[in-house]
This record gives C-alpha cells, sequence and structure tokens, in this order.
C-alpha cells in the first residue's frame, strides 16, 4: 500500500499553481506572449486538476450504500481520469492552438522583463512543489524504477501531480527560451515554437496519464505484493485453488478465493484481512 501523503503534495501543488496562474496571467497581458499565455492556462488547468483530485479523495470516502455496496473507491480513479482529459483539451489543444496562431502571426515581446521576472518566481515555486512530490515519490518506490512504480500503483494522485510538477518546470524552460530567444536574438518566431513544444510536453503526459487512468478504471487486479501477501497468508491453512482480486480504489480491494482448507474459513478469511489491511471484502469458497 502507499506510504506517501499524497493529498499532502496535491494540496502543495493547488496553492503553488494558483499563486503562479496569477502572475503568469499579468505577464501575459504585459507581454503579449503565447508562451506566456499557454503556460497561464496550463497553470489554471493545473489548479483545476488538484481541486479535482482533492473532490475525487474526498466523494471517494463515502460509505457504502443500497446502489454501492462495495463503496465508493473508484470516484478517486474517475476524477484522475478527468484530470488527465483537462489537461489534455485545455492545456495541450490550447497550447497548440496558441502556437500555431504565433508561428504564422509573430509578434514581438512587449515587457520582456515582466515575462523574466514572472518566468524566474514561477521556476522557484514550482521547484517547492515539485519537491514536495518528488520527496513522496521517493517513499513510495522502495527499490523499484518510476515506470514500475507508475505501473504498479494504485493511487494515480501521486504520480499524477508529479507528473503535472515535471511537465510545468520543462514548460517553464520552455518559454524562458522562447521569450529570450525573441527578444534578444530577435527571432519571432522562437516564441510560437516555444508554445507548440510546451503543447506537445502537456499532450504527451496527458496520454500516458489517460492510458494508467483507463486501465485502473475497467477493473485492475491487486498488485504483485499484495497478491504475494494473499498466498503467503493463506500457506499452511489451506491450498489456493483459484484467486481473484479486483482494485476498486486504493483502500479497496475485493478479494475472492477458492480454497482446499486445511483450517477453517474464518482463520484463513482473518489471515488475508491482516495480510492486506485494505482487502476491504473477501469472499472465501472451500474447494
Amino acid at each position: 500500500m502507499a506510504k506517501g501523503d499524497s493529498r499532502k503534495v496535491v494540496v502543495a501543488a493547488l496553492l503553488a499553481n494558483l499563486g503562479i496562474a496569477i502572475v503568469k496571467g499579468i505577464a501575459a497581458v504585459a507581454t503579449r506572449s503565447g508562451a506566456m499565455l499557454a503556460e497561464t492556462v496550463h497553470s489554471l488547468a493545473d489548479s483545476g486538476n488538484q481541486a479535482l483530485l482533492l473532490l475525487g479523495a474526498a466523494r471517494a470516502k463515502r460509505p457504502p450504500d443500497r446502489r454501492h455496496p462495495f463503496g465508493y473507491g473508484s470516484e478517486r480513479y474517475f476524477w484522475a481520469f478527468i484530470v488527465a482529459l483537462v489537461l489534455f483539451s485545455l492545456g495541450a489543444l490550447f497550447s497548440f492552438y496558441e502556437g500555431i496562431e504565433k508561428v504564422l502571426h509573430p509578434t514581438p515581446i512587449r515587457n520582456p522583463a515582466w515575462a523574466y521576472g514572472v518566468l524566474g518566481v514561477s521556476l522557484v515555486l514550482e521547484l517547492i512543489s515539485f519537491r514536495v512530490a518528488h520527496r513522496e515519490v521517493q517513499v513510495e518506490l522502495r527499490g523499484r524504477s518510476f515506470k514500475r512504480y507508475f505501473l504498479e500503483t494504485k493511487d494515480p494522485s501521486l504520480p499524477l501531480v508529479y507528473l503535472e510538477d515535471l511537465g510545468a518546470l520543462l514548460g517553464l524552460v520552455f518559454a524562458l527560451a522562447g521569450v529570450g530567444a525573441s527578444h534578444l536574438l530577435g527571432l519571432r518566431l522562437a516564441d510560437g515554437i516555444a508554445t507548440l513544444l510546451i503543447g506537445a510536453l502537456l499532450g504527451a503526459i496527458a496520454v500516458v496519464l489517460l492510458a494508467r487512468c483507463h486501465r485502473l478504471l475497467i477493473g485492475e487486479g491487486a498488485s504483485d505484493e499484495d497478491l504475494e501477501r494473499i498466498h503467503a497468508a493463506v500457506d499452511g491453512l489451506g491450498e489456493i485453488v483459484d484467486l481473484k482480486t479486483l482494485q476498486l480504489g486504493p483502500d479497496n480491494l475485493i478479494v475472492a478465493l477458492e480454497v482446499r482448507l486445511k483450517g477453517s474459513v474464518a482463520e484463513v478469511e482473518s489471515a488475508v484481512r491482516r495480510a492486506v489491511p485494505h482487502a476491504t471484502h473477501v469472499a472465501i469458497e472451500p474447494a
């Protein structure tokens, strides 16, 4: 199970992005930079995304009821999927549109000092947010590569914010390069090209997140680590004939076992629940 504090990471990213969006918006108006405008929309989209992740976490805590007897854990997967869609549609597609417009109709950067100042402040704030996310991801990795962790984790909030923050840092570098090349070198196309690069970056991150959230939404089984714990828990109490699991949320796992019993059903169920505390529903059928 996740040991990092994903809520802390989401809140930190939300506060940072709200502040960044405000100063970027002011700079975008002052400079008429497409890259700055794309970065403003990027930060606004990120702020909305983090709010949606918090909403999903809150709704997932609702207790089971008649219509949802297994609870609402999947709310977190649904809202994470929406976040990835927002990142793609509002972030990437808008950046592509603005970038094409600036490439076709390049304009000089006005008041470049605004852009440099805001980008510098934004880099500092994003680095603070990214540091929080990076520290929590290091807790989660436990010797695994980030790719393996991303594919195995059942809580998409933390890697989602981590990738958003990483994308934001790279986007700021692209924006700074575009503004600098346009202002200092007179390359008016640079601003539009930087905006297109920001769009491509956001699109790539969004597609990766959409693919992961899709697998979680359609029903994914327990992690290899949890499966090993279940087998170890049953060992000595019976022989597992069939094992099926379904992850309904980061803290909501359904376990269905067919077991050739040596002990009692109650003993096997108790052992599984001790080994995997987030196994909220355990069904055991004697073979």
